[in-house]
């Protein structure tokens, strides 16, 4: 595909989008916009920007696509400063977490025609272009949200460039994608926030509660970690849809805590019960459109060189590894080293090639 790709703001996203349609269409001319020198500089170094410009102005007016990659806030400020650059054929996108917001603007400035909203459920801890990469958006679902006015030949092609990225392109309305990430994402983040603070708040001196906290509490805490000045922005501009499942939420723990105080032992084991149930059907690896984890449990001796041996195993036998690491509370988990995959081939030959070195081993296919 010969096209003509803009990129407004090339941090960790942006860069990482660029990267990959380099990668992807490797004769494609991309011109990339930042406020910042550096990055600049380094897509042209490093071979991903045919342009780079330090402005928004009729540089993009040849452009095929064009995708807002800066923060939530700034994205409908560069649609108003493109509306009058872009030429008729043009789709802008951005990769926002919220869409309302962002199609709101568009209805305003009566861009609908060009516009298709996107959001790449892909990221990191880490910021910048530096830490982009041509692979992060590799067996990621990649949310749609087209306007009511695009053309369905621009919706086609652009859910092909996103296959074509490497990622999972899922076509559904904006209002319905807010309500969504609302529920199984930004509320999670507050959830899992108010419960870190909880604990902090409630340990003793000597931190008896961080000290021992178990593999059950740092998973569904994990995401507390995120960007604090991030996450404000996605709040704040999905406020209504979360507060409504908070809502729920709270609701929903008042009956579990008036179960406890009843000791209404059925209610408390059926909530397991229908729980465990939707989640080991979530996690279906007959469900295609769900991204599966392949993870390994593997006891190790604490010994010098000892993930170094294993790593060095896999390596030689051409197994690409997600993650590696050690289990350090193993209340709830099979191992001391857990090692996790992308595909299950990759854990299949790991798993022969451990045991081959007589090492125990666990699987655990999610």
């Amino acid at each position: 595909m010969n096209k003509n790709f803009g990129i407004i703001g090339i941090g960790l996203i942006g860069g990482s989008i660029a990267k990959t349609l380099r990668k992807t269409y490797p004769d494609c001319t991309i011109t990339v916009y930042n406020r910042g020198e550096e990055a600049r500089k380094l897509a042209l170094e490093d071979g991903t920007a045919n342009v780079a410009t330090d402005k928004v102005d009729e540089t993009f007016n040849t452009c095929d696509y064009i995708f807002l990659c800066t923060p939530v806030e700034h994205n409908t400020t560069y649609l108003s400063q493109l509306k009058d650059i872009i030429n008729d054929d043009c789709i802008i996108t951005d990769v926002g977490s919220v869409k309302g917001n962002i199609h709101k603007a568009v209805n305003e400035l009566d861009m609908e025609e060009n516009f298709i909203g996107g959001h790449p459920m892909a990221g990191s801890e880490k910021t910048g272009y530096e830490n982009s990469h041509n692979h992060m958006l590799e067996n990621a679902f990649y949310a749609i949200t087209p306007t009511d006015k695009v053309s369905n030949d621009k919706v086609a092609e652009y859910k092909q460039i996103v296959t074509d990225m490497g990622a999972i392109p899922i076509i559904f309305s904006p209002e319905e994608h807010d309500h969504t990430v609302a529920t199984i994402s930004h509320l999670p983040h507050l959830i899992a926030s108010s419960l870190v603070n909880l604990v902090k708040d409630n340990d003793s001196k000597e931190e008896y509660m961080k000290t021992l906290a178990a593999g059950g509490f740092k998973g569904i805490t994990r995401i507390a970690s995120s960007s604090a000045d991030m996450w404000e922005q996605i709040c704040m501009t999905n406020s209504e849809e979360i507060s409504k499942m908070l809502q729920k939420y709270i609701d929903s723990l008042k009956s579990v805590k008036d179960e406890l105080d009843s000791k209404d032992a059925p209610a408390i084991h059926d909530m397991f019960v229908e729980s465990k149930d939707y989640r080991d059907n979530i996690d279906n690896l007959s469900n295609s459109i769900i991204l599966n984890h392949f993870t390994l449990f593997c006891d190790i001796v604490d010994e010098s060189g000892a993930i170094a041996t294993i790593a060095t195993i896999l390596a030689t036998n051409g197994v690409n590894i997600r993650n590696i690491g050690i289990v350090h509370n193993r209340e709830f988990e099979e191992g001391v080293l857990r090692i996790t995959f992308h595909k299950q081939d990759d854990a299949d030959k790991a798993y022969e090639q451990l045991v081959k070195h007589k090492y125990s081993v666990i699987k655990r296919y999610e």
